[in-house]
């Protein structure tokens, strides 16, 4: 087994993690370290144990990923953080999961050691943490870079991680683009490292901000991992220290039953319902502030003031959610006194409050809002388009549909396949407020010839009209009571969400009859 390390400036926590990898009870294994560009002494001290080290220029966590796949003579890579040292069996229970098991890679827990600070103890305990996704306990849908070991074959055949992801969001990609080949990841619970968090708010907030950044980047490659807000949906369930609880008018229960034989039990945590989620959206905060920003014009129109119960409705549940946070963790190596718990539980509440915050800058910075254009600007009809071409060689359908979206997916466009029962075979996303849908039909004739019939129509989500109509209502009462400020503030709000939705509707349209033309051309239509 080869185990790789990249580091970046990890001078500071390098030696805890050379010291694990020298006591690992395992007989046949190396190690490589990535020095990517340090500024700092990690080579020096990475230089005084029996590793190999190799210095390449800053080029970001997956280009040292790579070169360390491609230094390892193992079947199996495992990957390690530098700012985490592993259990003495790590390896011996990861070669275990690999040789009883067909998994093109297997992760464990990563746990925070004691004695890293109390601010360490509070961010461990904070969401944003590195978690694994699990389908069932020994089935993994994500497994954490911090933690994480694949067959090196498999690894170099889907061509290792992607360099656009310099800090974060490797791993995410890499073990979705193994499932997409057809390929499982496992999990075994004793493969452990210790992993050090962040110890002061500056990095756990520039920790967060790339996390944010990472999310953008990973919706532009897979958007149909992704919801129309931008936000993933996990197939399973996510499993970690410092995940948000769900708000719920229910205790959860279990019921025993005599011998645990009582009926409907389940060993996996339910799916949180969409109410219960909100709060834990980085755009809930952003909704707030626009609640916010309508109860402030409520100075130019009273009846706005309605908005200002709203608004602190929506702010409550964050608020509620990071106390619980915070009164629900547990210090057990803090001292004794009242004041000393009390203090971390106030900085965890507040770090609660603060994730989802950083995220959303991260996420904005990087172009995932919720006003966001998925294909270029283009004018196009926004009513239906039914087409019909003649193609003298046969083709399969399959052939002709994944051509497209190909050819789409090159021009930077979201597309997404539809489903087994869809009435639709491609979505082209306009972005939030609106989107274009394509069928289509071959018509098989003699000769191997085959009449393709094509129809793409506009598709309008409900928000984008629903908030257009509620601002120009909002703005026309406004006017009649001669509110002009609230008046033009609500009037250019319902003028840009009905113009956005025409525009990204019509983009849409353009996008698909241009890719039409395209494939007509190359007589793949």
């Amino acid at each position: 087994m080869s185990v790789v390390v990249c580091s970046y400036n990890g001078g500071r926590t390098i030696r805890d993690t050379c010291e694990g990898l020298r006591h690992l009870d395992y007989p046949n294994y190396e190690v490589i370290v990535v020095d990517d560009g340090s500024t700092d002494d990690t080579a020096a001290i990475a230089r005084a144990y029996d590793v190999r080290l190799i210095r390449t220029p800053n080029r970001g966590l997956s280009s040292a990923r790579n070169t360390g796949l491609a230094a390892a003579t193992g079947e199996i890579v495992a990957y390690l953080d530098d700012d985490a040292y592993p259990d003495p069996h790590w390896l011996t229970y990861l070669a275990a999961t690999f040789l009883s098991t067909s998994h093109a890679g297997v992760g464990g827990p990563n746990i925070a050691p004691a004695g890293d600070g109390p601010i360490a103890e509070c961010v461990a305990r904070a969401p944003g943490g590195p978690v694994h996704v699990l389908i069932t306990d020994r089935e993994a849908e994500h497994i954490p870079g911090c933690n994480m070991a694949f067959r090196t074959a498999f690894l170099e055949a889907i061509g290792g991680f992607d360099p656009r992801f310099r800090t974060a969001g490797d791993d995410v990609d890499v073990c979705w683009r193994l499932q997409d080949r057809g390929w499982t990841l496992g999990y075994h619970p004793t493969a452990l490292v210790w992993h050090h968090r962040r110890n002061s708010l500056r990095t756990y907030w520039k920790q967060q901000i790339g996390y944010g950044r990472a999310e953008a980047m990973l919706e532009r490659k897979w958007p149909e991992k992704y919801n129309d807000v931008g936000h993933v949906r996990w197939t399973g369930r996510m499993y970690g220290s410092g995940l948000p609880y769900v708000l719920g008018w229910r205790r959860a229960r279990v019921y025993h039953g005599v011998w645990g034989a009582a009926p409907f039990q389940s060993l996996y945590e339910p799916a949180p319902t969409l109410l219960a989620s909100l709060p834990q959206m980085p755009e809930w905060h952003l909704m707030t502030v626009t609640l916010m920003g309508i109860a402030a014009l409520s100075y130019f129109w009273s009846p706005l003031r309605l908005a200002v119960p709203l608004s602190i409705a929506a702010v409550l549940p964050s608020v509620a959610q990071a106390c619980l946070g915070g009164a629900r963790a547990r210090f057990p190596n803090a001292p004794r006194a009242w004041t000393a718990r009390w203090a971390r539980r106030l900085l965890t509440t507040t770090l609660h409050l603060v994730q989802p915050i950083a995220r959303l800058r991260g996420r904005i910075q990087e172009g995932l809002t919720p006003w966001r254009r998925r294909c270029p600007r283009r004018p196009g009809p926004v009513w239906p388009v039914t087409k019909a071409v003649w193609s003298e060689r046969w083709v399969d359908q399959d052939q002709r549909l994944q051509a497209m979206e190909a050819d789409l997916r090159t021009d930077g466009v979201c597309v997404l396949r539809g489903g087994r029962d869809a009435r639709w075979d491609l979505e082209v996303r306009g972005g939030f407020f609106g989107a274009a849908r394509l069928l289509m039909g071959v018509e098989e004739h003699a000769g191997g010839k085959q009449l393709v019939r094509l129809r793409w129509w506009p598709v309008v989500p409900t928000a984008g009209p629903l908030l257009a109509v509620v601002l120009a209502a909002l703005a026309r009462g406004a006017s009649i009571d001669h509110a002009w400020v609230a008046a033009g503030v609500l009037g250019f709000g319902a003028l840009l969400a009905a113009t956005r939705t025409l525009e990204q509707c019509s983009a849409a349209m353009a996008t698909i009859r241009e890719a039409v033309e395209r494939l007509r051309r190359s007589e793949l239509l």
